[in-house]
């Protein structure tokens, strides 16, 4: 079996075919592990922590849970003063959410499977032979033999087009800069008290444009912790920090500035300068290496798959805006569905292709259930209605204090 992209979803799936005893190999379009920044801070839900249960040897997913945190228990909207307008109190299970840093994450997914990670391979074309199987091409004129063959690689999907033809992702007007900023300063955290625990989203004065921050506190350091579980294996980060997104209309981001880092954050320096000067400061102190463009989109429910053997996983079929954190749980809960039916058919002997319609006819309704749950998130926070705006960024918080002083 061939999964395309070495993120999070085709990680857990190989994991899960793995330990179901099913021969797979994932092939990625990076030339290395750790070669471009994947993603910061994510909370993982009961889909995405069951899925990483079900997938990961115990010792491994011990590991995931010893380096995460508990999530905090509510997100604060304020206005660009950070003076609070509301905040939502998110009902927390005991053991049913976990705060994870993406890359140790993915460093996690990857322990075990050496030898079956392949690099610098970005997958291009699946050819249907028949009962031979199928072929997996990639860019570099290669290509390799697979009985099922699982699109994994991302937003830019190089197989959706071939596999899902009527399903390329919307754009959105809004596109968001991403970046991380040390949490300590001469050994003290750079976010009050009052914000420890909180996600924070700052909506702006000019509608359009808002700022998100929170912090990302290792439960224990990862470098620590590989090192006692999995020694020999490489931790990517070990040090907590803050993480945020500047989100701002996709037209206010010059296309010269989109593959430019200092421009990025140029970018992010001008256009933050209206907030409170914690968002300033957090800004100012950005590590750049970590900074990239993110333009929102959102994935159309497909109507056909026209390749019997393979099919999609994760953003490949339904991105979504980064609002709820719905995204990489659902691409985890994809993997560990899609393994689930693959194993199954394995042990009946039912067609694989049969195991593969019932996973999409299952993963279509709760996946673009949460797309659309994150488009109506988006469009309310950062849209461009002038009453509800009012309301979140003149009227509410009037009746507040303001959340963090600005001395």
């Amino acid at each position: 079996m061939a999964i395309a992209g070495a993120g999070l979803s085709g990680l857990c799936l190989a994991q899960y075919l793995m330990r179901s005893g099913i021969d797979v190999h994932v092939y990625e379009r990076d030339q290395s592990p750790f070669v471009r920044q994947q993603g910061y801070r994510i909370i993982l839900d009961r889909y995405g922590l069951e899925a990483l249960r079900e997938s990961l040897p115990r010792p491994l997913y011990r590991l995931a849970l010893a380096t995460g945190d508990e999530p905090g228990g509510h997100l604060r909207f304020t206005d660009s003063r950070l003076r609070d307008a509301f905040t939502i109190n998110f009902k927390v299970e005991l053991n049913a959410t976990r705060q994870v840093d993406r890359a140790t994450l993915r460093s996690i997914l990857m322990t075990g499977l050496e030898g079956r990670v392949h690099y610098g391979k970005a997958a291009v074309a699946v050819d249907d032979l028949g009962p031979a199987g199928l072929r997996l091409r990639f860019s570099d004129g290669g290509a390799v033999a697979a009985h099922v063959v699982v699109g994994a690689d991302g937003v830019g999907s190089a197989l959706r087009a071939q596999i899902m033809p009527d399903a390329d992702p919307a754009n959105t007007p809004m596109a968001g800069i991403y970046s991380r900023s040390p949490l300590l300063r001469g050994g003290a955290s750079v976010i009050p008290d009052a914000l420890r625990t909180s996600g924070v989203l700052s909506i702006a004065d000019r509608p359009g444009r808002a700022f998100f921050f929170t912090s990302m506190r290792f439960g224990e350091n990862p470098r620590e912790a590989f090192a006692r579980v999995t020694p020999g294996t490489f931790a990517p980060t070990g040090d907590d920090y803050v993480m945020w997104a500047l989100l701002l209309r996709q037209e206010e981001v010059p296309v010269v500035a989109r593959g430019d880092l200092l421009a990025l954050r140029d970018l992010a320096v001008r256009n933050s300068a209206d907030f409170h000067p914690l968002v300033r400061r957090l800004v100012g102190t950005a590590e750049l290496d970590t900074t990239v463009l993110n333009l929102f989109a959102t994935g159309r429910r497909p109507r056909q798959w026209t390749v019997p053997r393979a099919t999609l996983m994760g953003d490949a079929v339904h991105v979504m805006p980064p609002f709820g954190a719905h995204g990489a749980n659902t691409a985890l809960r994809d993997a560990v569905l899609l393994g689930r039916r693959l194993a199954e058919a394995r042990a009946s002997g039912t067609p694989v292709e049969e195991a593969i319609v019932r996973y999409q006819d299952e993963m279509v309704p709760y996946a673009f259930r949460a797309v659309d749950t994150a488009a109506g998130l988006m469009r309310r926070l950062t849209g461009t209605a002038a009453a509800p705006h009012w309301v979140l960024t003149r009227l509410l918080p009037r009746l507040h204090p303001v959340t963090v002083p600005e001395g």
